[in-house]
């Protein structure tokens, strides 16, 4: 039988074995899209990157018979164990060959670190946290992944639930088609229409001048918003910054909606334009010209990611929430999207579950959340 090794991550030539082995392990799967590259050694702290302030990460490799074969991170959110009192820990990043013993060192060795770290249980796959990519691909193998969300191979599940982690949460992608909006109901409109006059709601696109400015404020409401979701952790002031000046490329304003009262923005809808199949094309490097190849001729993308619909607390269950989209649907067919996924949903979010559908959407991916205990581990 052949050796087994899983080694923490140290040198470049182990980070180069950890960060490459995907382009191996999908080499001929047609619905995996690659990270953007800098993107993604920032995440994984091989590059600077803000969450990395209050946060540590170690990864590791396994290696067999001098090749990689599977991967892990282990990560310590303090900002998570400050909010929440507790001392949990996370993982994300994991890839595997089909190789129970594989997935088997892998969490053995992130929970040991973790461990050793004075934690107690353990949650994920995050990458890193729930303010960037999450969860399991479980339900919805037949499709490519929009922007920003992921991707797996089935045998993931059996690997991970295998190392004694349950569910924790479901996580739901949504789909509609522009055809849907014909038959929603017509109680939706009523809704707009009440919640627009009672609070006098004035809605407007992302103002490109004020470009950074505008940024912060969709990503305040989004950290207002979120104060009572599951598992949410605000944005730091830093990562707002930073992911402020990593999307001001990928923002088109016509798939924004602000929301304001008495002139103060009280929600907003974001959506992006699904770069997925373009970034697949430049194989993930944006220098020297993938930048240009991923965003010349936008209108020529014909679906989107509503990534977020929030509003701030003292207004949410108002229909603000539709307000926000009943903007935003014009400009999308004036546009020519064809195609839209809400994503992510959580399945303890029952206000957007059933809003979703009520107005028609269907869930066409599920991803979940793992949690297992750190005491009972070795």
């Amino acid at each position: 039988m052949s050796d087994l090794a899983v080694i923490p991550v140290l040198s470049r030539k182990e980070q180069a074995q950890f960060f490459d082995l995907p382009w191996q392990l999908y080499r001929d799967d047609p619905c995996w899209v690659l990270p953007l590259r800098k993107n993604q050694k920032e995440l994984l702290n091989f590059k600077k990157h803000p969450f990395y302030e209050y946060s540590e990460i170690q990864t590791f490799v396994a290696i067999r018979d001098g090749q990689p074969c599977g991967r892990i991170a282990a990560i310590v959110n303090q900002a998570h164990n400050q909010r929440y009192e507790e001392q949990r820990g996370f993982f994300g990043f994991f890839e595997s060959i089909d190789d129970q013993a594989v997935a088997d060192g892998l969490f053995d060795a992130a929970r040991q670190w973790l461990k050793q770290r004075g934690m107690q249980s353990i949650r994920g796959p995050v990458n890193p946290s729930m303010n960037y990519e999450c969860g399991l691909l479980i339900d919805g193998f037949d499709s490519m992944p929009t922007f920003m969300m992921t991707y797996n191979p089935p045998h993931y599940q059996r690997l991970i639930e295998s190392v004694g982690l349950q569910k924790t949460q479901e996580m739901y992608a949504f789909w509609g088609h522009v055809d849907m909006l014909k038959g929603l109901d017509k109680k939706l409109d009523f809704v707009v229409a009440e919640a627009t006059r009672r609070f006098d709601v004035k809605l407007r696109t992302l103002d490109r001048s004020r470009f950074s400015q505008e940024v912060r404020m969709f990503l305040d409401i989004y950290n207002r918003s979120m104060v009572g979701t599951w598992g949410f952790v605000p944005l730091s002031e830093r990562e707002v910054e930073h992911m402020a000046a990593g999307l001001k490329h990928l923002i088109v304003p016509e798939m924004t909606t602000v929301a304001e009262v008495d002139g103060e923005p009280i929600g907003a809808v974001f959506g992006l334009l699904d770069y997925h199949p373009r970034i697949r094309k430049i194989n993930g490097r944006l220098f020297p010209f993938g930048f240009f190849r991923l965003l010349a001729n936008k209108k020529a993308i014909k679906r989107i990611r509503l990534i977020s619909t929030n509003v701030v607390p003292e207004y949410q269950k108002w229909g603000v929430g539709l307000v926000l989209l009943s903007r935003l649907v014009p400009d999308a067919l004036a546009w020519g999207i064809e195609e839209a996924e809400f994503s992510w949903v959580l399945e303890s979010n029952h206000l957007s579950y059933q809003s979703l559908k009520r107005g028609g959407a269907k869930i066409t991916k599920t991803y979940r959340l793992y949690d297992g205990d750190l005491a009972d581990s070795g």
